[in-house]
């Protein structure tokens, strides 16, 4: 049974508790996380095999390592039509990410003073896919084709083997599509230890990327700060904002298609009023019925669903902006003013033939994007992700001299004199 609030019941206390939420919420998790993080810091490639026994994801000899020549074998072994989805999923990557490639700037605030804003690719970027019991190849395609875009030198897989001990056709021939460089079948927050700290035979990259369950965005977390990383990802998130003029099958289906990810997937409905609530709910069951992982969607609505039933439009979108969901459907008769109301939101699907799954593969918009939240901070995975900016600073000596009192004044309010004498002593008289 799906829980089912009204809005405008909700105590503060109540009302954050739902919405005041994190990527990875189980202490235990974080916990455990860090355990794995520290052993694969310590233990190198000996504590990655223990943790790929446990935990599963590794090959089945024990290693790691999966030549890229199989890349393109693995794409002549695939469905020629399949092949061709990838390709035009990663065509249609191509095209919305290559305006995001960031241009230099050169602003002159005072006469003989340039400051210039740099990017420049980063060399090496770790690319986390999900796997293991599913494949998920367009998760490399989302993450690395804007790395390619960028520039990077290096773009570097991890994907867990599935309990066979070897790694899907389609996540390798992905890779043979996006120009992967390399792939280290491991899975887990294992593979984003071993991604951050290197390994005696993985090298550390610059920064990991990609979405995970809450354990790959703890580890995520934990190795902050050793690399870089893109945002926490983590469990797949859907809220739909529904009026009377929504088609309560059109909602239903996208309600679930985002449920089916995992049993850790949350699943929002924002309804103005009872009896559209009702409606939807009704036709949920017998598209159940319909589909190859109704169980793992039953588990995600039984132990993370909502219904929150609200007075107005209003109401309903004060709600979403709050809980600021990975995804956010639209099902109202005015899908703009909803746009423009809640800007917290991860990527928007806008009107009745919007549903999550296109843009998971088919749109170009990336599907890497932030849960927990944590949309109110972080926007979409994007190019400038895989670079980082630098700023230049380029004086003259007519250019220092305007910029002299005030260096002077700020350094005397802040006691350090050092910043002054750093100054005033390039224009005192070497003899």
């Amino acid at each position: 049974m799906i829980k089912t609030i009204k809005l405008s019941e909700l105590s503060v206390a109540e009302r954050h508790s739902l919405t005041r939420r994190s990527p990875v919420s189980d202490p235990a998790v974080r916990q455990g996380a860090r355990r794995i993080v520290e052993s694969i810091r310590d233990g190198g490639d000996d504590a990655l095999r223990a943790a790929s026994e446990r935990h599963g994801g590794g090959l089945a000899d024990g290693s790691f390592a999966i030549d890229p020549a199989e890349f393109s074998r693995a794409a002549d072994r695939i469905d020629p039509d399949l092949l061709a989805g990838l390709d035009a999923a990663h065509a249609a990557i191509t095209d919305v990410h290559q305006s995001q490639r960031p241009s230099p700037t050169m602003v002159s605030p005072v006469a003989g003073v340039d400051v210039e804003r740099r990017w420049a690719p980063l060399r090496r970027v770790g690319v986390y896919a999900p796997g293991g019991l599913a494949a998920y190849p367009s998760s490399v395609l989302m993450a690395a084709a804007p790395a390619a875009i960028a520039g990077v030198d290096e773009i570097v897989v991890a994907s867990p083997a599935g309990p066979n001990g070897s790694v899907s056709d389609v996540v390798l021939a992905a890779c043979a599509v996006a120009g992967v460089t390399e792939f280290y079948a491991m899975g887990g927050a294992q593979a984003v230890a071993a991604l951050a700290y290197g390994t005696e035979s993985i090298r550390p990259v610059d920064k990991v990327v990609g979405p995970g369950n809450a354990w790959v965005t703890a580890a995520k977390l934990e190795v902050f700060g050793v690399c870089g990383i893109d945002l926490p990802a983590g469990p797949s998130e859907a809220l739909e904002i529904v009026d009377a003029s929504a088609d309560p099958t059109i909602v239903a289906a996208d309600l679930i298609s985002q449920a089916e990810h995992g049993p850790d997937s949350v699943a929002v409905l924002v309804a103005v009023g009872d009896s559209v609530a009702d409606l939807v709910l009704a036709e949920i069951e017998p598209l159940l019925d319909r589909l190859d992982r109704s169980d793992i969607i039953r588990s995600a609505l039984a132990e993370n669903a909502l219904i929150a039933v609200a007075g107005d439009l209003e109401e309903a979108c004060a709600f979403a902006n709050e809980f600021a969901p990975e995804h956010l459907g639209i099902h109202t008769a005015n899908p703009e003013d909803v746009i423009a109301a809640v800007p917290a939101a991860g990527s928007v699907f806008a009107g009745h033939f919007a549903p999550h799954s296109a843009g998971d593969y088919a749109t170009g918009a990336n599907h890497v994007l932030p849960t927990g939240g944590l949309a109110r901070a972080y926007g979409p995975l994007s190019v400038e992700d895989f670079g980082s900016f630098r700023q230049i600073q380029r004086i003259t000596r007519d250019g220092l001299a305007a910029l002299r009192p005030t260096v002077a004044s700020i350094a005397r309010g802040e006691g350090l004199s050092a910043h002054r004498l750093a100054v005033d002593i390039r224009f005192e008289d070497p003899t």
